[in-house]
């Protein structure tokens, strides 16, 4: 960890400060889970501090310690934007790049606050003074964990911080089942689940609270699965006919594209959502091995992430989009072979 930055940050939060933390765009549980543990970290220090959304996230999410008090930018503007102008720190959490909340964009361009980016995607962009960046973490929440201790703080940790820490870090993570996952993750796991995280119990309000339309969709999405052999490669799509169908509710897709990767020999996997509100396809890339689908989705789909997790996007009809995809898939043939 940058000793000058967590110097600098010390500094910052010796007096009391307006803090507002801010997640990407569509927030995962890493970042709703990041922003919260930090919410209740700066809240218990005697720091006014405020989390706000770009937008909405996942219903399976909102039992997490603190997330009734998250604003949300597209519902609540106006009070959003004004805790963003009145605010002396910003601290953004899971992305290295302001485009990725969307619609705040611009407020946050305005900002006269000093920023403060907590992130483990490559490629940051520097718009922030005090940069914490470590793309060989296994997530964001993994970081707030590290950096509440390198601040000294570690006693502080209360048992809703360990809840919310530990859901980042399990949904980033796959359930620890992902290359970013290192002895230091399942130590921190040890010590966050010795603060009275309740690991069993998170993993069910996570992933065995499905509904019954959840379940016809994901269906859907598995027959739609096509699987491309000389490519070790697998992808879905989803339209937005077929999710109205599905009576679709934010979240309701995670993790469906990493099913592709379930069949042997599959080394990347795809999928595909078509979102008329927004005029895109939204598109999530996983991989296992070296194959880098950060490099990918950058290259070819205005997107990135991680080496083996990423998303991107596309502006054109779900058949102009898999024609464009595979055609790519030639000159990358031996990648997927290795």
């Amino acid at each position: 960890m940058n000793l000058e930055h967590l110097n600098a940050l010390k500094k910052l939060l010796s007096s009391t400060k307006k803090i507002a933390i801010i997640p990407h765009k569509n927030p995962d549980g890493d970042a709703i889970g990041s922003t919260l543990a930090l919410w209740h970290y700066l809240v218990n220090k005697g720091h006014t501090a405020s989390i706000i959304s770009p937008n909405d996230f996942p219903k399976f999410l909102k039992w997490m310690p603190g997330s009734e008090t998250i604003l949300n930018f597209e519902r609540e503007n106006s009070q959003a934007k004004s805790c963003i102008a009145d605010t002396d720190l910003i601290f953004t959490l899971d992305f290295n790049h302001l485009g990725r909340v969307g619609q705040m964009t611009e407020t946050l361009e305005k900002a006269n606050a000093t920023f403060v980016m907590v992130d483990h995607h490559q490629e940051p962009s520097s718009y922030a003074e005090i940069m914490f960046s470590d793309v060989t973490m296994s997530s964001t929440c993994e970081m707030v964990y590290n950096l509440i201790s390198e601040l000294g703080d570690s006693h502080s940790i209360t048992k809703e911080m360990a809840n919310c820490i530990y859901t980042g870090i399990m949904t980033d993570t796959g359930s620890f089942k992902f290359a970013a996952t290192t002895s230091n993750t399942h130590r921190v796991i040890a010590e966050l689940m010795d603060l009275g995280a309740e690991g069993t119990e998170i993993h069910h309000r996570i992933y065995d609270t499905n509904s019954p339309s959840r379940l016809h969709l994901l269906g859907c999405a598995l027959k739609n699965m096509v699987i491309l052999n000389d490519y070790h490669t697998a992808y879905i799509t989803l339209s937005q006919a077929e999710l109205d169908t599905h009576n679709y509710q934010k979240g309701d897709t995670e993790g469906f594209v990493n099913y592709g990767l379930t069949l042997e020999g599959i080394r990347f996997a795809v999928i595909f959502i078509e979102n008329k509100e927004e005029g895109i396809l939204k598109i999530s890339f996983r991989s296992v091995g070296a194959f880098s689908v950060n490099d990918f989705a950058r290259k070819h789909f205005n997107g990135g992430g991680h080496t083996n997790a990423a998303g991107g996007k596309s502006d054109d009809t779900i058949a102009e989009t898999i024609a464009y995809f595979t055609s790519l898939l030639p000159q990358y043939k031996y990648q997927l072979q290795s």
